[in-house]
């Protein structure tokens, strides 16, 4: 993560006096933002936690395991061959020439063939599979869109909207919880790739792709862009947070909530909806219903800003208002150029929004 040396030290005085105006609200977004799982740090496909990338890796463990094998053979007959037919001194015959066997070519003929058709029939049956699926009627569908560098996620049958934060519900035995994602794209290819539930799928203007997930395993788990897509393609990050399934459904009725009222943080609200954020952003309950940008309704209950590029504190947030290009050079994010004293105020206001 890129630090910037220019983000106050601590927090200036009249910012402290309207947090503490609103000790209540910021009490809560620490237990939001403390209530989130571990994360496992390493995303790695040979850790799955999701039915699909439980087939992915069955069928890697097989592409690996002949590959191995293959390789295994061919070295050892090409060592007994340096070392069995080696020159020896004194002996300067010509080695006796062997032209055509019918054993030989027959052998390195089918083998060859049997490889590649159980190969071929093994990833048909994985693809089919990830890709032919029918949508259940209990699936929760989810469209996520790729933005130069943010995940937009919706939930249209829930009227829930968020960024760079995909929550899900677990499946347990008995009862499924499967996730089918439609992935669209607002500017470029970008590609949606979260190793420990599924496969990369790519993310194209004016096309819609589908990939499903049904994890079992409750936690938190990094991914990524994995196409390169702009100068922070590196900084496009995403967490998938998996919660048992009546915790998933609290979330999902506290996202549904409108955003808080804090009559304490009011000039802030008011510094929000007079410059050009709600051109960009979107909070219910105000005048801002811009789509270029994240929707900011509960900005709080997220852990991170940016879409990962830094942490989701107090201070991190009033330095990404100030100045977003010292965390993430060249995002399409203006600086504000606020006054510091509007800077603290709308700081304030916005940390209330959990």
């Amino acid at each position: 993560m890129q630090r910037t040396s220019d983000a106050p030290a601590h927090l200036t005085g009249a910012l402290r006096i309207m947090l503490s105006a609103v000790a209540a609200c910021a009490s809560g977004i620490g237990r939001a933002i403390a209530a989130d799982a571990p994360v496992d740090a390493i995303p790695t496909m040979f850790e799955p936690v999701s039915t699909p990338a439980e087939s992915i890796r069955s069928l890697s463990f097989l592409v690996m395991g002949i590959s191995g094998g293959i390789f295994v053979v061919v070295t050892a007959v090409l060592f007994y061959c340096v070392w069995r037919f080696r020159a020896r001194p004194g002996d300067d015959r010509e080695p006796p020439q062997v032209y055509g066997s019918n054993q030989i070519e027959w052998s390195w003929t089918i083998v060859p063939i049997l490889i590649v058709l159980v190969l071929f029939l093994a990833t048909a049956r994985t693809i089919n599979e990830l890709q032919a699926s029918e949508v259940p009627p209990e699936a929760l569908r989810v469209t996520i869109v790729g933005h130069q560098w943010w995940w937009e996620i919706r939930y249209p049958d829930l009227g829930v909207v968020t960024a760079n934060e995909l929550h899900l519900p677990a499946s347990r035995p008995g009862e499924r919880r499967p996730t089918y994602l439609h992935l669209e794209s607002a500017d470029v290819i970008h590609s949606f790739w979260i190793p420990q539930l599924s496969g990369k799928t790519d993310v194209v203007p004016n096309r819609r792709n589908l990939m499903w997930v049904e994890p079992h395993t409750t936690g938190t788990f990094l991914g990524q862009c994995a196409e390169y897509c702009g100068t922070q393609h590196a900084k496009m990050l995403l967490r998938a947070i998996v919660h048992e399934p009546g915790e998933f459904d609290a979330w999902i009725a506290a996202q549904k909530q409108p955003a808080a009222v804090v009559d304490a943080v009011a000039d802030g609200r008011a510094i929000f909806q007079s410059t050009a954020c709600i051109n960009c952003h979107t909070v219910e309950g105000t005048n801002a219903n811009g789509r270029f940008g994240p929707d900011l309704t509960h900005l709080m209950s997220r852990t991170t800003i940016g879409s990962g590029a830094a942490s989701n504190t107090p201070e991190n947030l009033r330095a990404w208002i100030a100045s977003p290009d010292h965390f993430k050079p060249g995002a399409l994010m203006p600086a504000m150029q606020l006054a510091d004293n509007d800077l603290d105020k709308l700081t304030a206001w916005l940390l209330t929004l959990q």
